[in-house]
């Protein structure tokens, strides 16, 4: 079963969106639990991106499963908050890939990403009840940038999305739309990013080797591995743990 997304929680171990499930992880007991199952007649679909909002709520993603190689079955997916309580809220459905999500330092904005969309979009964002609404466009990607991946906030607001098959992260500035820097990487297949490091000034990057033959490899002997870029001059913020 693919493991979309962890979590830390708050009362230790961390939080799963595994396959179709959410579960709980006791990392010293090496023993998971199923939580919730997602409420979804399909069996075509699997968690992906997911993230804890600024009041303890898990938010995760679905998207379908591969039919061929590099090809899904369009809109499977959903999106769902496992709430501290343990029940599941269905957010919307008709998602191609859900990915990169994060929420605005007033926590009144929640940046999401649907992939095969192109563009990062934000919803006003109600932190008492965790309700979304008023979905619009805040970037749409360049050509050459191809795919929004996973996506994190900085300490001044601005988002960093990594470009799959994009070979960089953009920092974007969400209230003009406008691209601010982009960081180019020495492999194509960037997924995701996040900041750490002593006072959250380093950009660590994921990146995948799915589908390359032997002389994509070659080419890019670095693919699959896990970079930290330093330098930037901004920071980003501690993430937040699961309250349940």
């Amino acid at each position: 079963i693919p493991v979309g997304s962890v979590a830390p929680r708050s009362s230790g171990g961390y939080v799963l969106a595994n396959g179709e499930k959410f579960c709980f992880l006791d990392w010293e007991k090496k023993e998971v639990t199923d939580i919730a199952q997602i409420d979804d007649a399909k069996t075509n679909i699997r968690f992906n991106d997911g993230k804890v909002d600024p009041a303890g709520r898990f938010f995760a993603g679905t998207m379908g499963m591969e039919t061929r190689p590099g090809e899904f079955e369009r809109h499977q997916g959903s999106l769902y908050t496992l709430q501290t309580d343990h029940s599941v809220v269905k957010h919307f459905d008709q998602v191609d890939v859900s990915n990169g999500l994060d929420w605005s330092l007033d926590h009144k904005i929640f940046y999401y990403i649907d992939s095969l969309s192109f563009t990062v979009d934000a919803f006003d964002y109600d932190l008492q009840t965790g309700k979304i609404s008023n979905r619009r466009v805040v970037y749409k990607l360049e050509k050459e940038e191809v795919i929004p991946d996973g996506q994190c906030i900085d300490s001044e607001g601005k988002l960093w999305v990594a470009c799959y098959d994009g070979g960089r992260v953009l920092r974007i500035d969400p209230e003009t739309g406008k691209r601010m820097q982009t960081v180019k990487l020495p492999v194509h297949k960037t997924t995701s990013c996040c900041f750490g490091g002593k006072d959250y000034s380093d950009l660590y990057v994921t990146t995948a080797t799915k589908r390359m033959d032997k002389e994509s490899l070659q080419r890019e002997p670095q693919a699959g591995g896990i970079f930290k870029v330093t330098g930037l001059g901004v920071k980003g913020i501690p993430p937040y743990s699961y309250a349940g």
